[in-house]
C-alpha cells in the first residue's frame, strides 16, 4: 500500500512542490495544512507527517506526532541550537527524519566535505558561502549549517570558531575559523560552496539548486523509508545510506 502522507506547510513554495512530486510519485496526500488548520484531526488517515512549514510550529508538531505515534520528516529551518535540541529530544520517541536539505546532489556534498576537511588539514582556511532567493527568511541556510557543523566536528572546532562575515579591521585570518557568508537575492532556489584555500591551491565544492522539486523528492523519498524505522532521528545521510 503506498504511504499517505500529511504536508505540514503546503501553501508555501516547498509545499507546493511537495504536491506537484507527490501527485508525479503517486502518493496519497491524506492532508494539505497550513498555519490554523487542524493536524490532529488528520493524522488518523496518514502514515506520516511532511513538515515545511515554521520554526515556530515544529513544537506542536512534534508533540501531535508522539501523541499518536506518527512518523514524521521536518525540513523547516530556524530553530535556535538550543531550541532545536530540546525538539530533538522530543522527536526522538518516533520514526524522525530531521535534515535541513533533502537533496541527494547535497547529501553528497555532506559526505565530500566530511572527506575533505579530514584530508586537508590546518592549512586549508575553511569557508562555506551560500545564496538564496530575496524571500529566505532565516541565515544561514540550513544546508549551510550542516556544512559548518561537519567542518567544525572534523576539525574539533566549537562554535566560537565561526565568522558570519567579516567587517572593519579584523587582523589576519587565524587558522582555527571557520567562515559563513550567506547570500540573498532574486529568485535563487540555493547555492552552495564549500572553498578550503591553502597557500598556492584551493579545492572547492560546489552544489547549484535550479529546481525545489529535488527537495520534494528526496523528502518524499525519506517519507516512505521512515515509516518502516523504529523510533530515532534519523537524516538524509541514513535514508541514501551514506553513512
Amino acid at each position: 500500500m503506498s504511504t499517505r502522507v500529511i504536508i505540514n506547510g503546503a501553501k508555501g513554495r516547498m509545499g507546493r512542490a511537495l504536491l506537484e512530486s507527490a501527485q508525479a510519485m503517486s502518493l496519497p496526500v491524506a492532508a494539505a495544512l497550513d498555519a490554523g488548520d487542524d493536524l490532529a484531526s488528520a493524522l488518523p488517515s496518514a502514515d506520516v507527517i511532511v513538515d515545511f512549514s515554521s520554526h515556530r510550529a515544529t513544537r506542536g508538531l512534534l508533540e501531535a506526532a508522539v501523541a499518536a505515534k506518527k512518523p514524521v520528516v521536518i525540513g523547516t529551518t530556524g530553530h535556535s541550537a538550543e531550541e532545536k535540541k530540546e525538539l530533538l529530544a522530543l522527536a526522538s520517541q518516533i520514526p524522525c527524519v530531521w535534515a535541513g536539505n533533502y537533496s541527494v546532489g547535497v547529501n553528497l556534498l555532506y559526505a565530500l566535505t566530511r572527506r575533505a576537511a579530514n584530508v586537508l588539514g590546518a592549512d586549508y582556511d575553511a569557508e562555506v558561502i551560500e545564496m538564496h532567493h530575496r524571500f529566505k527568511k532565516d541565515a544561514p541556510s540550513g544546508t549551510a549549517a550542516r556544512l559548518l557543523e561537519i567542518i567544525l566536528e572534523e576539525r574539533n572546532l566549537g562554535t566560537d570558531a565561526l565568522r558570519h562575515g567579516r567587517e572593519g579591521i579584523t587582523g589576519e585570518r587565524t587558522q582555527s575559523e571557520v567562515g559563513i557568508h550567506s547570500l540573498r537575492g532574486g529568485d535563487v532556489v540555493g547555492d552552495h560552496t564549500v572553498l578550503f584555500a591553502a597557500l598556492g591551491e584551493r579545492v572547492e565544492l560546489t552544489h547549484k539548486a535550479s529546481d525545489r522539486g529535488i527537495f520534494a523528492r528526496g523528502a518524499l523519498r525519506a517519507a516512505q523509508w521512515v515509516v518502516t524505522q523504529p523510533a530515532g532521528v534519523y537524516d538524509m545521510q541514513d535514508v541514501l545510506g551514506l553513512k
